[in-house]
Order: structure tokens, then sequence, then C-alpha cells
């Protein structure tokens, strides 16, 4: 999938157009058709590693929508390419090729896998291309390796551990309920992203440690992988069903919300009369819309708007040679870090939009 979005803009600096008219004399630069474009159009290249991740095709919405808004303030142009994927490293690794080649001034890269990231960034800096992962965060020895790298997201550890407040929460104000067996042992099943994940790993490990670190004794009664994804997680759920483990569990804990909601989907549809309490990370539409009907207890926002946001000023700051830090808050001189929040039923109108 390949969708060109014309005549997008996002904020910028007020000299950064000064700054712009300097750098780029005018000229016409070669665009991604063979046919010319004007000097002051950004081509900005986008690759993720899944389109049909439900978290994923809402950044892109609000990159989309974000880059349109900004062009009328800004007066100049982004051409912001967006590909698919797919789940395959070397999908998204011929991608990087094709925007390089065609002379994009910036990548911004949902990577697949982690661990290619080396890769890319020997790709953008042989080109002395900026490059910004989001999302799914490369390892920190990765974004180091040069000034112009930079990662957009939320920290897993942090959103993992306010899962377990929610749960924590939930409780410490009624274990009566909660604590189906009266054992006084909260029992509970893990539904985990994909394997060596580093948002799976610190989001798994982050939200069951809140609880033993405030003397809740758990109890793991399932786990397994299913990849982000809500048929997966169902056909997860499911397999509990008939193995009599769904009996015992009293919390499943979900990396993100699509796999809360194969969860949801698979108890319904097993009609049972009882769900346990289920919490996921993203806050997606469809999550929210969960925690009205009540059936999802809460989720932890992993903020969408503001990472297109952040991805737009940061790519708009480094095309006019601007300082990034002037536009977006970075840490270590790379990263930047979004807000986390919990959502429950009690807070749920502040994040559904009309």
């Amino acid at each position: 999938m390949n969708r060109t979005i014309k005549n997008c803009c996002s904020r910028l600096l007020p000299s950064a157009l000064a700054v712009l008219i300097s750098l780029f004399p005018p000229l016409l630069l070669s665009s991604c058709g063979g046919e010319p474009e004007a000097a002051d159009t950004l081509r900005v290249g986008v690759s993720l590693y899944a389109q049909d991740d439900t978290f994923i095709s809402s950044v892109v919405q609000n990159l989309e929508r974000t880059a349109q808004e900004a062009e009328a303030e800004a007066g100049l142009k982004i051409n912001l390419s967006i590909v698919d994927g797919r789940s395959n490293q070397t999908t998204q690794l011929e991608q990087v090729d094709r925007f390089l080649a065609r002379g994009y001034g910036v990548l911004c890269v949902n990577i697949v896998d982690r661990t290619a990231a080396a890769v890319v960034i020997d790709k953008a800096q042989a080109a002395g291309v900026p490059l910004i992962f989001f999302n799914r965060q490369p390892v920190d020895e990765d974004i180091q390796r040069g000034d112009q790298i930079y990662y957009v997201g939320v920290n897993a550890q942090g959103n993992g551990a306010l899962q377990g407040e929610l749960v924590l929460e939930a409780w410490q104000e009624n274990q009566a309920e909660l604590d189906r067996n009266g054992d006084g042992v909260l029992q509970y099943a893990m539904l985990e992203g994909e394997p060596g994940h580093q948002d799976a790993l610190l989001r798994t490990e982050y939200s069951v440690k809140t609880l033993t670190d405030a003397g809740v004794k758990v109890e793991k009664i399932a786990s397994d992988t299913a990849n982000w994804n809500r048929g997966q997680a169902s056909a997860r759920v499911s397999l509990w069903i008939q193995q009599g483990l769904c009996d015992q569990i009293e919390v499943i804990f979900s990396n993100n919300d699509d796999m809360a909601l194969g969860a949801i989907d698979a108890l319904k549809a097993a009609g049972a009369d009882f769900l346990p309490l289920i919490v996921g990370v993203d806050a997606t539409a469809p999550a929210l819309e969960s925690i009205a009907a009540g059936e999802l207890y809460g989720t932890v926002l992993n903020d969408a708007d503001g990472m297109a946001q952040a991805m737009v000023d940061l790519s708009l700051a480094l095309w006019a040679g601007e300082d990034p830090a002037d536009v977006v808050e970075l840490e270590d001189e790379h990263y930047v870090w979004l807000p986390y929040r919990e959502v429950t039923q009690e807070n749920l109108s502040e994040f559904m939009t009309s």
C-alpha cells in the first residue's frame, strides 16, 4: 500500500521559512514520479510495520490530519508517502531503499524487527537523511549512533506499570469481588505481543511487578503470545476456555487493546456469564467503546495524536536545519517520550470523541 498526501505541512518555527530559502534556492527537485518538484516541498517517507494494526492505523490517520492542518499555517508542502511493511523486514528495507533512491528528505520508520534497526540507520546515514523511529523502539545503542536519529513513543515500562496500577486499585477497592475463590491470591493470565519485543517484555514484567511490589500475592494461570493481534488472542483464550483455565482466571493482562478485545470476543463466544477483569494498552477507539459497554475494565493511553504531531514537527525542523529541541522535548538528545494515562469508565469522557 502506498498513499501520497500532497499539499500538507506542519507547524514551522518563525525562522524556518527563511532557513529553507537559504538552504534550498529556487531549484526544482526530482519527485518520486520523475516529475519536477518545487523546492518548498518536503517529502517524508513513512514505513509501517503493519497498517492493519489498530493503533498504527490510528497513528496514520492522525499523521495525515496533522500534516494537513499544519500546511494551512505554514504555507509549505509535504508529500507524505505511507507504505505498509506487512510485518516483513525484507519488504520494509526495500521500502527504505526506494525512499532514499527517490530523494526523500526524512524517513519515519515503525520498525518490523528492532534487531534490523542498524541496517536502516546505515542506509539513512549513508544518504545523509534524518531518521525517526516511532512506536516500536530499537535498542539504545542503535538510537545513539548518530545525531539525526530519533525515537518517538511511550515508555513501555511506564505503561506496563500503569496497567498494574489499574488492577491494584481494583484489588484494593473491591478485593472480595475480584478474588473469586477467596484465597487472597490474584490469579491472572497474560496475553503478550511478539516474542522478544521490548514493549511486550516490559509491559509484561512491570504490570505484574507493580502488584507484587505492593504486596499482592499473584499466581499466573496462563500466558501466551498473540502478536498484538485480536484474532490470535481470541484463539489463545478459546484454548484456555477448552482447558478449563478461564474458570480460575481473575484478571487478564494484555500487552495491547486488540488482544484484550480478542479475549473478550472468545469469552463472549463461549457464552461466559462472567468476564474477568481485563486491561489493555493503547486506548484505541474500539477499546474505549468496550470500556463504555462495561466489558474492558481499563486501558493505558498510547498517544497516537501526540505521536503524529511530534513526528511532523521533528521532520520539518530537521529538514529546515532547525534544532529539534526547539520544537519537541528531547530526552538524551534522541527521545521524545509521550505521556501515558490510565483510562477507565470514571474518566472515559475525556478520551471519547464525538
